[in-house]
């Protein structure tokens, strides 16, 4: 879809939003109810035009184009190209979390060490990798969905499992607000994707948590991490143990 496309749309989402027809518009145009129908049944529209229809919505063009940036769609996976980037360099990937995790730009350089022009310099490169869109005022926009994960066996998994697992996993797991649980057993395939739905909705809850208490003090906050799996496996040390299932005949 080309840009001016996307221009036309918003612009009718803006139109719906301000409860304005397009016999409203043309009377603000000065224009006849059909011209202004077919203008917008063509999807293409000099950039004038649409300059007079933004004015009518009082509104100008930046604030269009950022409407228009903001209905994108979003990606649910990085490329493995995008994340063999990302976890070349662990400044990169830490700032990549912290994105991921929506914080701000001052939260950033408060918590890590880093400088402004460190800061900025890899956000730079995060937009060059389509992970954030940054703005002025070292603001951004998160590229990714609320739904995304790192490639199963992409390059940040790989790199989570070979030095972050274990030292995850050595915690207790016995502080307040802290859980840890191993369950065995034999489910239908069907029950197992119900769960694994479930799952994913703990992960949104805590995600949507995150974001609703974000602006909370500090020091009424605590930083957690969520680890969620769930697989058919069995464990290394038992398998030459398991009887090997009968021919069928």
């Amino acid at each position: 879809m080309s840009t001016t496309q996307d221009l036309v749309l918003a612009l009718k989402a803006e139109l719906r939003t301000a409860g304005m027809t397009y016999a409203d518009l043309a009377t603000a145009l000065g224009m006849s109810e059909s011209s202004v129908k077919r203008v917008f049944a063509k999807a293409d529209m000099p950039l004038s035009r649409i300059d007079e229809i933004l004015r009518v919505l009082k509104m100008d063009f930046a604030e269009l184009a950022r409407k228009v940036v903001d209905t994108q769609p979003l990606a649910h996976e990085l490329t493995e190209q995008q994340e063999a980037a990302v976890v070349a360099d662990r400044l990169l990937l830490l700032l990549a979390i912290c994105c991921l995790s929506q914080w701000s730009f001052e939260e950033m350089t408060k918590e890590y060490v880093f400088s402004d022009a460190e800061c900025i310099k890899y956000l730079a490169r995060l937009d060059h990798l389509g992970i954030i869109e940054l703005r002025p005022l070292n603001r951004y926009r998160l590229k990714v969905s609320k739904g995304f994960r790192w490639l199963p066996h992409g390059p940040v998994m790989r790199y989570f499992r070979e030095h972050v697992a274990a030292d995850y996993l050595s915690g207790g797991f016995d502080g307040d607000g802290e859980l840890i649980m191993l369950v065995h057993g034999q489910i239908t395939k069907s029950l197992a994707a119900t769960l694994v739905e479930r799952l994913q909705r703990v992960g949104q809850d805590f995600a949507r948590g995150h974001v609703a208490e974000h602006k909370l003090p500090d020091e009424q906050r605590e930083s957690y991490t969520l680890l969620v799996g769930m697989r058919t496996w069995l464990f290394a040390a038992f398998r030459d143990l398991k009887r090997t299932p009968p021919a069928r005949g």
